[in-house]
């Protein structure tokens, strides 16, 4: 059916079938004006169903399931890749850079910060003008590029003796020329990875039309299977991998990264006559500014009452390119001038820095609603970021031997990934039914209760690190540097971080990426990945404001170089206090959201759950 086709039906009313309806692969809008016609809808959605399978007889057979498995597929070897840079920095700045641990943990925070802080630019290319298949093919090539340059590097210039930052070989001191060329790999690594984060994520869900039942259920199943995938792909870096660095074997390291990220990027070309495609929306940054200029311009006009008054362009399709329309809100209402209607708009040329349309205006108030949201996440991805620093940190002074064996410390973040292919198994098979059945809701809980679930468990595994430090302290033995307290201790602070993921990270996923209107859908989901990114800037604010502090007086402060002189637990308890705190703020701004209102979305939920009883 060609996107200026109709269908009539002339009873009492009209079913028009024009230009926006991406249930038949084409631009078409649906106007619905009775009952009567609604059957009728439902009937031709029928017909476009074949032989009892819930796909459509037209182009529709682009994505699906088996394009968005070749996504998380992608999304696995990623990881694995950058995990296997990731997860042992700590311990390569501290064994081959010869850097201490504070400056070590902070160096790990800002690199991490980086990386999730690049998906914000990721995200604006890909709604702006790249669209979000080439973002996520360019990023690759970046990515690939910065994992290159890294293994040549420890090999050419840092790798010095050969095996040397294992626990028996010290390093020679680094050339600058090798530290710099280190430095431009890793943040290469950084901005590839974290630029191809958000928009793979909103690429995968792309592959699902909110119009076929059948994918609206899939793709609200996918942010988990996202998120699986991620953590099953970081499972091999975080043993295999970790076991090679830990003893040395960095630059085997290092290529075995390169190696999976090549083969994630084949794999991603190879998928592409398969992928359903969304052109980009254009740039939100003017659309965002025009609303505040024309807000200013008319700050002394008395905006209308109702809310049907305000400036909308007709027809079914928004003034924003590939954008549905966003119905009219009451939150900040003073953002509704910039939408209403004036003598000098009447007649004359409508200027975009003075008359807005309301789904432009909408765009904005969806902005500043996730905006509390977002915020209130990062303390959460605060206590995430100590698994990569301060865990790793405190498991290299415990016992991490089973007879001669050595356990890696960062090898104990195999217990977190454990911890998420577990908890999202028992939250979508257990969770889910039980508390479905008690709230009605076939989601369960919402996407902001899951958040505020994960912020009480991310709470806990603080706490759980505080006394594990504490009982470390204790079986210190004078003149050794490791504890005899077993480094599997650090099982339940990591099995707790893991189950706070599952909650609060999917919860991310799905909540800014249903949340965010058409136009900046890849910003939506970057959001997730920002508040990592801020959450590792404000934990290495942290620890060098808690070293300041605690350093007076000539006293070696509660994160020294020597562990065993400091008090950790501490730190880990402040950041328990300061997630408590955090949480009370989060309860009362999840309470006053107010979720995003689409014209077409309670027609499309009317049509397809009778669509459902019938088919």
């Amino acid at each position: 059916m060609a996107a200026s086709d109709s269908l009539e039906f002339r009873d009492n009313d009209t079913l028009k079938i024009g230009e926006k309806n991406d249930f038949f692969g084409e631009s078409q809008a649906v106007k619905i004006n009775s009952i009567d016609n609604e059957q009728k809808m439902i009937s031709l959605k029928r017909e476009c169903f074949s032989d009892g399978q819930r796909k459509p007889k037209t182009t529709r057979y682009l994505g699906g399931w088996k394009s968005a498995i070749l996504l998380l597929v992608n999304q696995g070897l990623a990881t694995l890749a950058f995990f296997g840079v990731g997860v042992n920095l700590v311990l390569f700045l501290t064994r081959v850079l010869q850097q201490d641990n504070a400056d070590a943990a902070n160096s790990v925070s800002k690199w991490t910060g980086t990386v999730y802080m690049c998906s914000l630019v990721g995200a604006f290319l890909s709604d702006s003008y790249w669209g979000r298949y080439l973002t996520c093919a360019i990023f690759q090539l970046i990515f690939v590029l910065g994992l290159m340059m890294l293994s040549l590097t420890s090999w050419l210039f840092l790798i010095k003796p050969e095996g040397c930052g294992g626990r028996e070989i010290d390093c020679l001191p680094t050339s600058s020329v090798g530290v710099a060329i280190f430095y431009l790999s890793i943040y290469l690594v950084a901005f590839g990875y974290g630029g191809h984060q958000p928009t793979i994520a909103t690429f995968g869900a792309d592959q699902f039309d909110e119009m076929d039942p059948t994918d609206k259920r899939s793709k609200a199943s996918f942010f988990s299977f996202f998120y699986f995938a991620l953590n099953f792909g970081s499972l091999f870096s975080n043993t295999i991998l970790v076991y090679f660095e830990d003893s040395g074997k960095w630059t085997l390291g290092f290529l075995a990264s390169t190696g999976s990220a090549i083969i994630a990027l084949i794999l991603f070309w190879l998928g592409t006559p398969g992928y359903r495609y969304f052109k980009p929306c254009g740039n939100p940054l003017p659309r965002v500014a025009q609303v505040f200029v024309a807000v200013v311009r008319k700050w002394d006009v008395m905006v209308p009452t109702d809310g049907d008054n305000l400036y909308e362009v007709e027809g079914s399709e928004s003034a924003i390119k590939g954008s549905r329309k966003i119905l009219h809100s009451n939150e900040f209402g003073f953002l509704d001038k910039a939408a209403t209607m004036t003598v000098k708009d009447v007649g004359g040329q409508m200027n975009p820095w003075r008359i807005c349309t309301v789904t432009q205006v909408e765009e904005v108030k969806c902005i500043l609603k996730m905006l509390p949201i977002f915020l209130c996440t990062i303390i959460y991805s605060v206590v995430f970021t100590q698994m990569a620093s301060l865990f790793v940190e405190q498991g290299s002074v415990m016992n991490s031997n089973i007879g001669n064996f050595h356990i890696p410390a960062a090898s104990m973040s195999a217990f977190d990934i454990c911890s998420v292919l577990v908890f999202t198994g028992i939250y979508r098979q257990i969770v889910i039914p039980f508390s479905g059945r008690l709230t009605g809701n076939p989601k369960g809980i919402t996407e902001l209760q899951r958040m505020g679930v994960g912020l009480v468990i991310g709470l806990l595994a603080m706490v759980a690190a505080g006394v594990t430090e504490l009982q470390r302290l204790k079986r210190v033995v004078t003149g050794y540097e490791n504890s005899s307290l077993s480094i599997f201790w650090q099982i339940p602070q990591y099995v707790l971080v893991g189950a706070s993921e599952v909650f609060m990270y999917v919860g991310q996923l799905e909540f800014f990426n249903a949340q965010a209107p058409d136009g900046i859908k890849s910003f939506g989901s970057s959001l997730c990945m920002a508040s990592i990114s801020f959450g590792n800037y404000v934990s290495s604010m942290l620890v060098k404001m808690v070293m300041v502090i605690t350093t007076r007086g000539n006293r070696p402060g509660w994160i020294p170089g020597d562990l065993n002189s400091g008090h950790m637990d501490r730190f880990y308890f402040l950041i328990a206090a300061l997630t408590a705190i955090d949480f009370v703020i989060y309860f009362f701004c999840a309470k006053w959201y107010t979720p995003i209102n689409l014209e077409e979305s309670e027609r499309e939920i009317k049509i397809e759950g009778q669509a459902d009883n019938l088919l």
